[in-house]
């Protein structure tokens, strides 16, 4: 899944695709480099965020999504926790939500289930603006799982098709780096929900962390970490670095599948 962001205000990318012209051109370069879903966002989630009204969320992605059809055969997902964004972006031709609340609005699972489209289910603990401000977990993993089982259980119950979910933990999503980490090297536990498993840790500061705090460069950590993700069991992964992200992934399996 590439990453399109058209926003002023992202923690990596922010400001460089505001001209739909850039960013649909953006698009299908990821496309190009291997990205089979291209997730568009028109609001900022990094931590500290204020949230957006939906008339400037959509005045950013609407413009993209209403051209990006007619450019590209990928999947197209928007980025949104809004119902009506997700309606209008729908309705252009958008097959997937990708929603940071896990579905915790109503109005979202009955307009997913309405349009039959596909939908990733995430956890956040809290919201952006305040979801760093000292996190803490007993069990990450466990307690991650359980909100994702009871939200995908919502979900079945109000006639969502199971194989139109994707479930995704939230790296970074009110987490600390030692979360993010314990997620990670745990994504098979997530196996036993029965849905394909999304993973973003793409730029983000955690995956630094891994290996001893090697490397320092965001990007190449997020590619390490996106490998790894993989090889745990994941069968998505939102990325920017689509391009470096997919030989590294080929690399590795390729590696794996030589190994007696």
């Amino acid at each position: 899944m590439g990453i399109l962001n058209v926003t002023p205000d992202s923690f990596s990318d922010g400001g460089r695709f505001l001209d739909p012209a850039l960013a649909v051109e953006h698009a299908v370069r990821l496309v190009d480099q291997g990205a089979s879903i291209i997730d568009v966002g028109g609001e900022s989630t990094r931590p500290g965020a204020d949230p957006v009204p939906a008339e400037a969320e959509w005045r950013r992605v609407g413009p993209v999504l209403k051209a990006l059809g007619a450019k590209t055969d990928a999947r197209i997902s928007v980025d949104t926790y809004k119902p009506e964004i997700a309606a209008k972006a729908l309705s252009l031709g958008a097959d997937m939500v990708n929603d940071i609340t896990g579905l915790r609005d109503g109005r979202m699972i009955r307009l997913v289930k309405r349009e039959e489209a596909a939908v990733v289910v995430m956890h956040m603990k809290g919201e952006p603006k305040t979801m760093q401000r000292a996190p803490s977990y007993r069990d990450v993993v466990s307690e991650v799982s359980a909100f994702l089982d009871e939200r995908t259980r919502a979900a079945l119950a109000a006639g969502i098709a199971r194989d139109a979910i994707v479930v995704d933990p939230g790296l970074g999503f009110g987490k600390r780096p030692e979360h993010n980490v314990d997620i990670l090297r745990g994504l098979e536990r997530f196996r036993t929900l029965g849905f394909p498993i999304l993973v973003g840790p793409s730029r983000k500061s955690f995956s630094c962390e891994i290996g001893g705090g090697l490397p320092r460069n965001r990007e190449e950590a997020g590619i390490a970490a996106a490998v790894l993700a993989v090889e745990q069991g994941a069968d998505l992964v939102r990325v920017h670095d689509v391009a470096a992200t997919a030989k590294a992934i080929r690399i590795a399996e390729a590696d794996a599948r030589r190994v007696p």
